[in-house]
């Protein structure tokens, strides 16, 4: 028989799980605050911020990133720099028109749709219409948009940030190959700060200049990008990509009761099974994909 696992192998696979966990949390946590600022800095103003926060952190972290970065590279970085700003700045205008966990839900569509995209797998399609159907759920088969229970602009935008996730997790996979440690995320982020510094100071103006403000700000981005980042880097050197992909398809639904402890927000019995069948899509696509990397090694192994 096998040896039972002891308490010290239990616990060294309990920890960097609850890391992921808190990463989410944290991320979720941090949105909610944000959408409290709307009504003072605006959402443009509130992603400056919180861009602007995480860029300052990165570029301490990385010391001088932009040495790293190779000449041939620097296009590439520049455009994840500008993908990321519009993915950030589209979440925080959904935000502002529904709740957050149907524009996390709507939003985690992005990503699902690269984790299937490509698969001639029969259980592939079943994720991608499980996916399709929390939407149409979602939305009540699009009555609500018709009935305005739910802001058009709001899934329209939170479908926006899900693409903009998609082209994020492709170009962020070309940045890593191509730029060693963080230099090219923190680089990114600088070039989004930049991008949005426009259109925070027409969304805010002075109030971008109040110390509350920008002490809330500086809250949401070291919660939304600084304190995740850090924990997810520490759990992924002790956890498997594929249960890691797996852990991070909870988000739909930690941004639901986010936004139902910090905001008063309350879905649907409908919305709440919505957000489950996303969650379960993401994770089976994940977990299959997983799968087929680690028959594709096998094969190539002599």
């Amino acid at each position: 028989m096998p040896p039972h696992p002891t308490s010290a192998e239990h616990e060294s696979h309990a920890v960097p799980v609850l890391l992921v966990l808190g990463g989410i949390v944290s991320v979720q946590l941090g949105a909610a605050v944000a959408k409290g600022l709307f009504g003072a800095l605006g959402p443009a103003g509130t992603v400056f911020v919180r861009v602007a926060t995480a860029a300052v952190v990165l570029l301490s972290a990385a010391r001088r990133p932009l040495r790293h970065v190779p000449a041939g590279s620097r296009g590439l970085v520049a455009a994840f720099g500008l993908v990321l700003a519009a993915m950030n700045l589209a979440f925080y205008l959904s935000l502002q028109r529904i709740p957050l966990g149907v524009a996390v839900t709507i939003e985690f569509i992005g990503p699902l749709a690269v984790a299937v995209a490509g698969s001639r797998r029969p259980r592939d399609l079943v994720w991608a219409m499980l996916a399709a159907a929390g939407v149409l759920l979602l939305t009540g088969g699009g009555r609500a948009l018709l009935s305005g229970t739910l802001d058009p602009r709001g899934v329209l935008f939170a479908a926006l940030a899900g693409t903009c996730w998609a082209a994020y997790i492709l170009l962020n996979q070309r940045v890593g190959a191509a730029v060693p440690g963080v230099h090219g995320l923190a680089v990114a982020m600088a070039v989004g700060a930049v991008a949005l510094l426009p259109l925070g100071l027409a969304s805010a103006g002075t109030r971008l200049l109040d110390p509350t403000l920008l002490a809330a700000g500086a809250a949401v981005g070291l919660l939304s990008s600084a304190v995740p980042y850090t924990l997810e880097l520490a759990a992924l050197r002790r956890l498997a990509t594929s249960t890691f992909g797996v852990l991070m398809s909870l988000e739909p639904a930690v941004a639901a009761l986010a936004g139902f402890a910090v905001l008063g927000e309350r879905l649907t019995p409908a919305q709440v099974v919505a957000v489950a069948l996303v969650c379960v899509a993401s994770a089976g696509a994940t977990w299959t994909a997983a799968g087929e990397r680690r028959r594709a090694r096998a094969d190539l192994t002599p």
